[in-house]
Order: structure tokens, then C-alpha cells, then sequence
């Protein structure tokens, strides 16, 4: 599936930190400058305490579509990480440069005899996903977690850029996204005069997602008036069924499948009569978007993406 090109900085910037970022054990890249080697050991402050990072980490695994997006947007290439409940394969967006990544089972059962047959000398996750097996990752390698997903990916970001002796680099990058971001909001011309609504068809619901999630806070980074719907158990979106889809309705509508249209209910509803009533489907506004880069992944790659599609999607 395509994916939209980077942005002329964001490539440059990019290609850059590739060739200065430390990768997998067996990159053949350059070794860390005198420098680079004095930041270690150090100790990262985390959600679970504190941690101790002996040296430069070499052999890092991920347990979270975030921090391998972090990874690989920083030019480090973990040894090992772990997929999505509905793909054995990473996601999209992510597969050609984590081609030579062992799969060490699913975010939500990481295999630990794979990790620890990996030799890890770091392991990335958050408290949110695996906190009931912290204690024993810790046991295998020095392990950083954040607190939460989602909306902080920034602090996550840059958190797990810490741990990896790079958070300079991590700086920069972010702050090239902003502006990015900035400028799309400019060309797009009245972003905050514009509605923009953030649906996702799973298992028959439809979720809409608020400003406290993922997509939502790059819909604020470009200004954009993002649809808010009361929430009830979660606060990153709201459920609605297949008849109130009506709800979804904005300016813009973004709309993807967790898994297969047919399965998520996404095919009935588009199909349906009350699809075509929406006033972003009769204005030709209703776009469908994939679902790894806008709702699965998380992270700067991700919101990198996003703008790049939004941009062709939005600016005429």
C-alpha cells in the first residue's frame, strides 16, 4: 500500500540522524564517538522508578507499535518486537525497515523466553500495556516503561530517546514536525474555522476519538477543530453503533477499519442509507485513511505520515 513521502525537512533531518544514530548489534555502523559514550551509564526516571542504563543500549527491543515507530524514527533498529492482535506482520508503515526484527509475540502477550533468548541490553514498553510483567523484563534487561499511550507519544518519545542516548536528536526531529505541522495549517487556510471528525470502525462500533488520543493531538498540532463527542468508559473516544452515525458528521471525516471492512462493520455502514446523508460524504470530504499510520501506530513516523497524506488530501 502507498504511503506518502516525507517531507523535504523531515527527510534531510532524517537521513541525518540515520547515519549518526546508534542501530541493531549487527548494522555495521560506525562506533559511538568518545562523546557520545560519556552519556553513559545514566539513569532514566520512569513510571516504574528509576533505571540504570550501563551502556549505550545496542540490543533493544520494543513491546508497542510506539516505541518501534520511536525506534526506527530515531535510525535505531531493535533486535526484537512484537505485533498487533490482528497481524502477524508490523505494521505497514513500519515493515520495510523493521524487515530484519524478530517478532517476540503480540502486544498483549509478549513471548518472554523470546525476548530473553535475544540478549536484550534494553526493552522498551509502557506501564499502560505491561505493567503486570515488569518485574520479570527487568530481570532480563534494564527496562524503561512510560506511564501511559496515546496523547503523550511526545513525552514518550522523548523519554525513550533518553534511555537511548539520543535526545537531541529527538528534539530536533520533533521540533521539524511542529513546524511541519504549523505550515499545514496554514495552507490549509482556516483550520480552526474547520471541523474534522477522527472515525474508526471496530467489531461493529464505531469509534470517534477525541483530543486525548493519538490522532487527535496531531489535529490540534495543526490546528484543525476536532470533533469532541461525550465519552463513556475511556477518554480517548467515543462509541456510537451503526445508527448513530449520523454523529460522525463534520467538515472532514477520516474514517479506517481495525481489520478487515467486511469484519469491522465499516462495509454495511458506508453502504448503508445513512452514509450518504453525512454532509462531509455529499461534499466529497469523507475520506477513508489507513488505519496503521492514523490509528494503529503511534509515534513521530505516524503523525509524520498523517500530515504528509492530510496535505494531499486538503491543500488544493
Amino acid at each position: 500500500m502507498r504511503h506518502p513521502a516525507l517531507s523535504t525537512a523531515g527527510l534531510a533531518l532524517t537521513a541525518a540522524l540515520l547515519l549518526t544514530a546508534c542501530g541493531g548489534a549487527d548494522d555495521g555502523g560506525s562506533e559511538p564517538s568518545a562523546t557520545e559514550d560519556a552519556a553513559f551509564p545514566r539513569t532514566v526516571e520512569h513510571a516504574m522508578g528509576s533505571t540504570e542504563i550501563p551502556e549505550r543500549p545496542e540490543r533493544v527491543v520494543v513491546l508497542d507499535t510506539g516505541e518501534l515507530d520511536t525506534a526506527l524514527s530515531l535510525g535505531v533498529t531493535p533486535v526484537g518486537a512484537v505485533t498487533t492482535a490482528v497481524s502477524e506482520d508490523f505494521l505497514t508503515y513500519l515493515a520495510d525497515d523493521a524487515a530484519d526484527v524478530e517478532v517476540v509475540g503480540t502486544i498483549a502477550e509478549p513471548n518472554l523466553e523470546a525476548i530473553a533468548a535475544l540478549e536484550p541490553d534494553l526493552i522498551l514498553s509502557s506501564r499502560t500495556r505491561h505493567e503486570d510483567i515488569y518485574e520479570e523484563l527487568a530481570q532480563i534487561a534494564p527496562t524503561v516503561f512510560a506511564d501511559r499511550v496515546g496523547a503523550v507519544w511526545k513525552e514518550n518519545f522523548l523519554l525513550d530517546a533518553e534511555a537511548l542516548g539520543l535526545e537531541d536528536e529527538a528534539e530536533e526531529l520533533l521540533e521539524a514536525y511542529e513546524s511541519d505541522a504549523a505550515a499545514l495549517g496554514e495552507e490549509i487556510g482556516d483550520p480552526a474555522g474547520t471541523t474534522v471528525s477522527t472515525a474508526r470502525f471496530v467489531e461493529g462500533t464505531i469509534r470517534v476519538y477525541t483530543a486525548e488520543s493519538f490522532i487527535g493531538t496531531v489535529m490540534a498540532d495543526i490546528g484543525l477543530d476536532h470533533l469532541q463527542l461525550p465519552t463513556d468508559q475511556v477518554p480517548t473516544f467515543a462509541e456510537l453503533s451503526a445508527e448513530e452515525v449520523s454523529q460522525v458528521d463534520a467538515d472532514i471525516v477520516l474514517y479506517s477499519s481495525y481489520g478487515a471492512a467486511g469484519d469491522s462493520g465499516e462495509a454495511a455502514v458506508v453502504a448503508g442509507p445513512l452514509w450518504p446523508r453525512l454532509t462531509a460524504v455529499t461534499d466529497g470530504r469523507a475520506f477513508a485513511v489507513e488505519d496503521d499510520v492514523f490509528y494503529t501506530g503511534i509515534g513521530l513516523r505516524a503523525a509524520t505520515l498523517q500530515l504528509e497524506e492530510l496535505r494531499e488530501l486538503l491543500v488544493e
